[in-house]
């Protein structure tokens, strides 16, 4: 078996994975579409965190970033942890105690203001949009460079397996399919930091290496 069907069944076995996932997963209210239902294990919940912040724009915009910039650019990989963990901590919890499903219907009920609800819109709007961008362009490189079609071809197919399961099984089946994601980025980690360490220290373990 060639480079290239294998390349063509691997990618095809995660496309078909995370279809199944949406599939089994389907919302079936507008809490399980929103919040997931609110019966998501806090590991599991974890772990879709993990692998929404191990994207693409961290595999590819923070690396090409620190690629780039050298020492300086790490500051932008801190401020993009930072944020996860700051939402986490002061923004989350609440959202959840308050029982709303958006960020602008949180600000607006605690701080009883609709400019406050309209200002957090378009924040999160600006915030979502250059994420988006982000993302999508690491979906067309990489698709592009693994399927060996044009950029265009490569983000398309992507946008349409995300429109799948997103629509599908909403924050329920992005959350499964994330936990999937996980499994496979942390692998993906792992095994070349290991070799890493075993080519330069022979120990297994980068930390032993140290």
């Amino acid at each position: 078996m060639d480079l290239q069907t294998l390349t063509y069944l691997v990618v095809g076995a995660t496309f078909a994975l995370y279809i199944g996932i949406a599939l089994w997963s389907r919302a079936g209210s507008t809490h399980e579409f929103y919040v997931a239902g609110g019966g998501i294990h806090p590991v599991a919940n974890g772990m879709a965190t993990a692998a929404d912040w191990m994207s693409a724009a961290s595999f590819i915009s923070m690396a090409g970033l620190i690629a780039y910039m050298g020492y300086g650019g790490s500051v932008f990989l801190m401020g993009w942890t930072g944020g996860f963990v700051l939402l986490a901590m002061f923004l989350a919890p609440y959202l959840r105690k308050f029982g709303k499903f958006t960020v602008p219907e949180f600000i607006g009920e605690r701080y009883y203001s609709r400019t406050a609800r309209i200002v957090a819109v378009i924040c999160l709007i600006v915030c979502s949009v250059t994420y988006v961008i982000g993302q999508m362009k690491g979906v067309g490189v990489a698709f592009s460079r693994f399927l060996e079609v044009d950029y265009d071809i490569g983000l398309y197919v992507g946008m349409g397996i995300v429109f799948v399961y997103a629509v599908l099984g909403g924050m329920k089946g992005i959350t499964y399919t994330q936990i999937a994601q996980y499994c496979v980025l942390i692998f993906a980690f792992t095994i070349p930091a290991i070799f890493i360490s075993l080519n330069l220290t022979g120990n297994p373990l980068p930390q032993l290496g140290l």
